[in-house]
């Protein structure tokens, strides 16, 4: 199988194209890492620009989406120490958190100081929302490049929730813990507003609708959410303009009494469902649901290719995935 000789994209993946030296179409396009670091530069002093105008007016000035995972970890430090902001954290605990997980999550709120929300859904609901996941083409197939189903309907979840959350609150930022591999730069910052967000919710409520019914909607933006445009917060991915290096992210916040889950897979610090619904994805699609993050991370230097075809290439737990399996009822 031909793999991108730059970053980790097999052939697989679709299209994909490679030139004569092996290199291919995402490679070719992407700039080159000064121009990034001058970008980044950029999108951090639009962010510096929005906390003068925003902060303290309001009962918070930020909603993170906090997993307990070593990325949202760090994006929550972030927002506490770097930027001064006080923060709301919210947690949607999908059923399938590691014990660590937890214990990471309650040691660090503790730490930083926040106000924490911790929201566990039914979990028949949430069961039949993952069961759908799993044995439907819920979503298109360029979504499926970037997550598997399965996570893509949970992250959508976690997603209008806090939403939901800082339009009710009238919270101007809702941040969010992705990679520079995961969201592109250019979408570290939007500012949203009724119709976009409309538009962005129908395709997913839709698909999971049709299989679930009515017991999603707690979950997702009502008519009463569109009528307050005026409330719609700011977007924010802080790690993709913050510099973003695992081995230094995760000694920070080791201090802090972060422990990495034993009982993961190598691609998440929180959550025991990744593994499976890796699996699924692979199954179904022919390709590592993280191969596009991980490339993203391999061309901005932020980890190395060898790194990134062990991580793609590691198997996955057969027992940790009966487990989940069973508790699914499947």
């Amino acid at each position: 199988m031909q793999i991108c000789s730059k970053c980790v994209l097999d052939e697989n993946f679709t299209g994909i194209k490679f030139d004569e030296q092996g290199i291919c179409n995402y490679c070719r396009t992407e700039k080159p890492l000064p121009k990034q670091l001058e970008k980044k530069e950029e999108f951090e002093q639009k962010f510096l620009t929005l906390i003068n105008e925003h902060k303290g007016k309001g009962l918070y000035d930020a909603v993170v989406a906090y997993s307990g995972g070593k990325d949202s970890t760090y994006t929550l430090y972030l927002l506490k120490e770097k930027y001064g902001l006080n923060v709301l954290a919210l947690t949607f605990d999908n059923w399938f958190f590691s014990e660590r997980a937890h214990i990471n999550i309650k040691n660090f709120v503790r730490a930083m100081g926040v106000d924490h929300i911790n929201i566990r859904p039914n979990f028949q609901t949430y069961k039949s929302v993952i069961n759908a996941s799993a044995n439907n083409d819920l979503y298109s197939v360029k979504a499926m490049q970037r997550a598997s189903s399965i996570c893509t309907s949970c992250i959508s979840l976690v997603r209008f929730i806090c939403f939901q959350t800082a339009i009710d609150k009238s919270i101007p930022f809702v941040v969010f813990g992705m990679s520079p591999g995961q969201a592109p730069l250019v979408t570290s910052i939007v500012k949203t507003n009724a119709l976009m967000m409309r538009q962005s919710q129908e395709s997913t409520y839709k698909a999971l609708h049709e299989h679930v019914g009515d017991a999603i909607n707690a979950y997702f933006l009502t008519e009463n959410h569109f009528g307050h445009n005026e409330r719609f917060p700011y977007s924010i991915n802080p790690l993709a303009f913050n510099e973003y290096n695992e081995e230094k992210i995760i000694e920070l916040i080791q201090r802090f009494n972060w422990k990495k889950p034993e009982d993961t897979d190598a691609n998440s610090s929180n959550c025991l469902l990744n593994a499976y619904a890796n699996q699924m994805h692979i199954d179904r699609y022919h390709i590592n649901p993280y191969a596009y993050e991980i490339a993203g991370l391999v061309r901005t230097g932020a980890m190395d290719r060898e790194e990134g075809l062990i991580r793609l290439r590691e198997k996955t737990d057969e027992s940790l995935t009966q487990q989940i399996k069973k508790k699914l009822g499947q």
